[in-house]
């Protein structure tokens, strides 16, 4: 265990080789600035606040040094979110996680020693740990072990509200939990079944068919995951039911994507302030994070937030979300969020890119924002600049940029198919409404006998109207 560390240099390891120096590989080294311990307070107040306390594991394979503290300093916020206290931040130099510690059998002992020297009482480990190695390192460490995929569904479940939300979650928790059920002592292993009365401890009418503690909770965590999914998919159709009659009244749908915390209800809530918000009955009984926004030139589209993305997101949430985040790919612009103040925002958008593949959102138009550039250095906005340079670059909080991102919307947006010139009667004034809704008036005129309009709609609205062409 080294208090200090002195950065190795990079020119001298060739990664594709795997050849890495000894020491830097079998290494713990602290991660400086992570505590978040409490301070100045008194003995009474912190046993009052006491929250979980925690030391960070992290294995370093790959990339820089910079990339290895980014995911540990991400760890970090994780944590805090969760409402733990960060004590200590470790990482170690290997080729690969250990296939049974995770980190290397010779260290766990230095792990041990930090544990005690802080007082943690649980370890996370920036990764997602087989069974095995969950067993292993907490069998040697003394104290509760979490990994990275845990954490996120302890957050996940601490900030879902809506019926539908709890659902999900709580099937990406059984799911990540089952194969890691695991007996304590004898009433996890304990058998059950036969018949007759019988004392406890064994012995007459104990014995016989019948299943383990073990088994009885696994088959009851299958029982509840088959009836979360039907649940689920009974909400997904009623979501799609909403979708098709939006689609019908031809209203297009933009998602904004992106990373957790880049700004992206922020951007939402700039984005419609000046818009009309859900008027219409048709969209009352949506999602509170949808809203209903129109373009300059007066055409409606709703704007939906959606789930935050980190890397290496687990796989169950985004199976157990994957109705929700196929709303997504349904949509007809992703507008994908950045956080310009990031030490790493390339590492973000790839990370949102291998999300939105997955649930087949990759190849929808996609329009680059980058946020938060009031909180950006200079010269990372110029490098920014260069590697997208048709991003917008905005600032939710001061409002920077935002005129020309509802421009960016509006020129992305899907334009009806049918241009058609058009006499609506004075007393037809609905569908002169529903015109501005769902279509584009490109040129008005009054005349005698109603207005004259240029429009641009689609097919299905062009047929309703074909009776009214002047």
């Amino acid at each position: 265990m080294r208090n200090t560390y002195q950065t190795p240099v990079l020119d001298e390891l060739d990664p594709t080789t795997g050849d890495l120096e000894l020491e830097e590989r079998h290494s713990l080294r602290r991660v400086a600035g992570l505590s978040t311990e409490l301070t100045d307070v008194t003995e009474v107040e912190y046993r009052q606040l006491r929250l979980e306390r925690v030391v960070l594991v992290g294995v370093w394979t790959e990339g820089s040094v910079e990339d290895a503290d980014n995911s540990l300093t991400e760890l970090a916020a994780l944590a805090e979110t969760a409402g733990s206290q960060v004590l200590e931040g470790l990482i170690q130099r290997r080729k690969q996680p250990d296939a049974a510690t995770f980190i290397g059998r010779g260290k766990v002992d230095e792990l041990r020693d930090v544990v005690v020297m802080t007082g943690a009482d649980t370890v996370i480990c920036d990764g997602e740990l087989s069974p095995s190695q969950l067993r292993n390192l907490e069998q040697q460490v003394k104290v509760k072990v979490v990994d990275r995929t845990a954490l996120i569904l302890d957050i996940f479940a601490q900030h879902a509200k809506s019926r539908e939300g709890k659902a999900q979650v709580e099937l990406a928790q059984l799911q990540y939990l089952l194969p890691r059920l695991r007996g304590w002592g004898e009433s996890l292993s304990r058998q059950g079944g036969g018949a007759g009365g019988g004392s406890g401890g064994g012995g007459v009418g104990t014995r016989g068919p019948g299943e383990t503690k073990l088994e009885t909770d696994r088959r009851r965590i299958n029982t509840r995951i088959a009836k979360l999914r039907r649940e689920i998919k009974a909400m997904k159709t009623v979501r799609e039911t909403k979708r098709s009659r939006r689609v019908a009244n031809g209203i297009p749908a933009v998602a904004i994507a992106g990373y957790t915390n880049a700004g992206k209800s922020s951007l939402l809530n700039r984005l419609t302030q000046a818009g009309v918000l859900v008027e219409n009955a048709l969209f009352a009984t949506l999602d509170p994070t949808t809203r209903r926004t129109a373009a300059e030139d007066g055409r409606v589209f709703t704007l939906s937030d959606t789930v935050g993305f980190v890397r290496h997101l687990p796989h169950q949430i985004v199976e157990a979300f994957r109705s929700t985040l196929e709303e997504v790919a349904q949509s007809d612009l992703v507008v994908h969020v950045v956080d310009g103040a990031h030490p790493d925002p390339e590492g973000q958008v790839s990370a949102v890119r291998e999300v939105l593949g997955e649930v087949g959102a990759d190849r929808l138009p996609e329009l680059l924002v980058i946020n938060k550039v009031d909180a950006a250095d200079e010269e990372t906005v110029l490098r920014l600049k260069r590697a997208w340079p048709d991003a917008v670059f905005v600032s939710a909080r001061s409002g920077t940029g935002i005129a020309e991102l509802h421009k960016a919307i509006a020129d992305r947006l899907p334009r009806p198919a049918v241009e058609m010139r058009i006499l609506i009667p004075y007393d037809r004034g609905d569908l002169v409404a529903r015109i501005h809704r769902s279509g584009q008036v490109l040129q008005s005129r009054h005349l005698d006998d109603g207005t004259e309009l240029t429009v641009r709609v689609d097919e299905q609205f062009a047929a309703e109207l074909s009776g009214f062409r002047a």
